[in-house]
């Protein structure tokens, strides 16, 4: 099975999964400033099966086939090795499920802004809330623009609207609807229990209003993870390492600095 995965650096892996419909891109906007000054880490930013440019499989018909087949992909390419997983949204939702799967490799975990409750008439969401707003801005947008980045911007600016116009809005045009659509109504969410207590570095990172996935169900897994920092950043909604840029970066450089701690002195 084909799927399209970007490694940059070497050394200690560290697998990187976005969220619905989006693409490899997000996390290597977000991430990749990260380890200008950090060596020995290999990142693989992976685009999931029907998004970006992987292509969509007629055997992957629901979430827990999405999973095996990036189970698949690591075993082919960091075989037998350790690893740390990221994931941003959905791709937080397959990180723990390859958490569960992977349970003697998996190091570490960073979840950001993740999908916990597949479906979403049973979640606890804030409502709809701006912070700051750039009317000009707004104004200059299309209409399909506006509705797109408004639908969940807590933080309307030039820089959030640029990010999220390459790393959320573009992407998600390339995605293949039709594949996504029949995972949404075949099988969204796993049909196994994916939790399970990790005893390595984590590190749980949510939008005080984040409309779309919220912050509340996540910190129910938060015994879970014995080795957890947990965050919920006011002025951020699902696109909190776009809003709030500083915050997350001091956030994921503490988790890394743990991470190196235990991993590196065993490699």
């Amino acid at each position: 099975m084909s799927i399209y995965h970007k490694v940059i650096g070497d050394g200690y892996p560290i697998v990187m999964l976005h969220g619905w419909t989006l693409d490899h891109q997000v996390m290597l906007n977000a991430m990749e400033p990260l380890f200008e000054k950090r060596s020995r880490w290999k990142r693989i930013y992976i685009d999931l099966p029907g998004m970006g440019n992987s292509e969509p499989q007629l055997s992957i018909q629901n979430s827990d086939n999405i999973l095996e087949a990036i189970l698949c992909l690591l075993d082919e390419i960091i075989p037998g090795q350790q690893f740390i997983v990221c994931g941003n949204s959905y791709g937080g939702y397959i990180a723990r499920g390859i958490v569960r799967s992977r349970q003697d490799k998996v190091r570490g975990l960073l979840l950001m802004a993740p999908l916990t409750i597949p479906e979403y008439d049973e979640r606890v969401v804030p409502k709809q809330t701006v912070l700051k707003k750039d009317n000009d801005l707004i104004s200059r947008l299309s209409p399909e623009e506006a509705d797109e980045f408004c639908s969940m911007g807590v933080v309307q600016g030039q820089n959030e609207w640029e990010r999220f116009q390459n790393e959320i809005l573009l992407p998600s045009k390339q995605t293949n609807h039709e594949f996504v659509n029949n995972i949404r109504q075949n099988g969204y969410g796993f049909t196994f229990d994916i939790s399970f207590k990790l005893e390595h570095p984590t590190l749980i990172i949510t939008g005080r209003q984040d409309n779309v996935v919220g912050y509340h169900d996540a910190w129910q897994l938060i015994e879970d993870y014995p080795r957890a920092t947990f965050a919920v950043l006011d002025m951020a909604g699902h696109n909190l390492q776009i809003e709030q840029t500083d915050v997350f970066n001091e956030l994921v450089h503490n988790w890394l600095n743990r991470l190196e701690l235990e991993n590196f002195r065993m490699v």
